[in-house]
């Protein structure tokens, strides 16, 4: 396939850039700036603002699906729009040049995942460091829901940057779980995995190692 994936110069976006190449998918990356693009060798950069419907539109030019690993820094007093935005912005691009399937990152404490991260995120760092963005993953969550694409939206519990496998659990039903923690290229497989996968289509799992 040949893929879009927003927000490639972050850590979990380069672990999918790797990770679709390893699999045989052609890259494209819309990017701000390519001196932060320089991890991404192989992928075809497109520069744009991720906010702009039109660089969207440029960069989803043969493109089979997408996947945004779109991310923002921790703001605990301004708000935050970027997500929501930007998801609309790609959302409508997508559907101008029929690219049907997105794959979509945001993150555990988002909608009716708030509450399973355990007493520290739960109580600590998500109200107080993180809720301005997790208001905009909410809002982002929203805009997928009602675009009518085949979506999935992936739920990652605390990253890190560990490199050997590991096992994912996909979990809609949080009864019991109360944190946990996954590595960036676990993510990255899993979230090309969705891809071609059905299984997970309109649903939003936590996903944890």
């Amino acid at each position: 396939m040949k893929i879009l994936v927003v927000g490639a110069t972050g850590g979990t976006g380069q672990a999918i850039v790797r990770t679709a190449q390893e699999e045989g998918h052609n890259v494209v990356a819309l990017v701000r700036s390519r001196q932060k693009a320089a991890e991404l060798a192989g992928a075809v950069l497109v520069d744009g603002d991720a906010r702009d419907e039109a660089a969207h539109f440029a960069a989803l030019e043969g493109c089979d699906a997408v996947i945004s690993a779109l991310g923002t820094g921790i703001g605990p007093i301004k708000e935050i729009t970027l997500l929501s935005q930007s998801t609309a912005a790609l959302i409508a691009a997508m559907k101008r040049r029929g690219v049907p399937r997105l794959v979509c990152i945001t993150g555990m404490g988002a909608g009716d995942s708030k509450g399973h991260g355990g007493f520290v995120y739960d109580r600590l760092i998500q109200p107080i460091l993180l809720r301005k963005v997790y208001e905009d993953k909410d809002r982002q969550e929203a805009v997928i829901r009602a675009s009518g694409l085949d979506w999935v939206i992936l739920r990652p519990a605390v990253l890190n940057d560990k490199q050997e496998p590991q096992a994912v659990r996909a979990l809609t039903d949080l009864s019991g779980f109360h944190g946990g923690s996954i590595s960036r290229r676990s993510v990255a497989r899993f979230a090309v995995a969705q891809l071609t996968e059905d299984r997970w289509l309109r649903k939003a799992p936590v996903i944890s190692a």
